[in-house]
């Protein structure tokens, strides 16, 4: 296996390196520290698997890939992410990544994801195909008539539940394992998103839609 690190963190990929040294099926061919490095050394080296971080100086990782993936079809590409909101997962998957896990899985989850996606199938790490799970859940949940409810993603929805119930964003946080800052930021999205200025007014909305007589 042909392999292609690209991330712009220099210490997580010595230590990829170092792993996958040990491993005699697999040889790092080429490094890229930003997104369009990562579509030249593709082009150039034709890799079997790249393995692609998303928060990169310049093009990210999820536009590296698309048009990796629009050019060389063939290779697989797992990311590789601190990064496990709804968005970045699901826009991964719909631009071609084969496989998407955390970096802080272990070396066995690692090896096995980067197996799999070279034999043509698809992985995601625990923590991942668990939001995906919950993902579906929620979006299978009766849904209002209402351009600003389809504004929102599955997350958001399930936290404008949560707000509706009084919920804390510490609360929020515990119940749902994400930080307090995670939370913030899509509480701030969630009010952009219905044009309220304050959680009360997302309350009122979310009473109005009647979404927890579906949950």
């Amino acid at each position: 296996m042909r392999i292609l690190l690209a991330d712009d963190h220099t210490l997580f990929r010595a230590g990829l390196k170092n792993l996958l040294s040990t491993v005699d099926e697999m040889q790092i061919v080429g490094e890229a520290s930003t997104g369009e490095e990562a579509i030249e050394q593709a082009s150039l080296l034709n890799p079997d698997i790249i393995l692609m971080d998303i928060r990169m100086p310049g093009l990210n990782g999820i536009e590296a890939t698309k048009k990796i993936r629009e050019t060389l079809p063939h290779v697989h590409i797992l990311i590789l992410s601190m990064f496990q909101d709804d968005q970045s997962v699901f826009t991964a998957m719909k631009v071609g990544a084969k496989g998407y896990i955390l970096k802080d899985a272990n070396e066995d989850e690692l090896l096995h994801a980067i197996r799999m996606i070279a034999s043509g199938g698809a992985v995601f790490g625990s923590v991942i195909a668990a939001r995906m799970m919950d993902y579906f859940a929620v979006s299978s949940r009766y849904e209002p008539n209402d351009p600003a409810y389809a504004e929102l993603t599955a997350r958001e929805r399930e936290i404008l539940i949560l707000i509706s119930k009084n919920a804390t964003n510490s609360q929020i946080a515990s119940e749902l394992h994400l930080s307090s800052k995670t939370v913030a930021n899509y509480v701030t999205n969630i009010l952009n998103k219905l044009q309220v200025s304050d959680r009360q007014e997302a309350k009122r909305i979310a009473l109005k839609w009647k979404l927890n007589d579906h949950v």
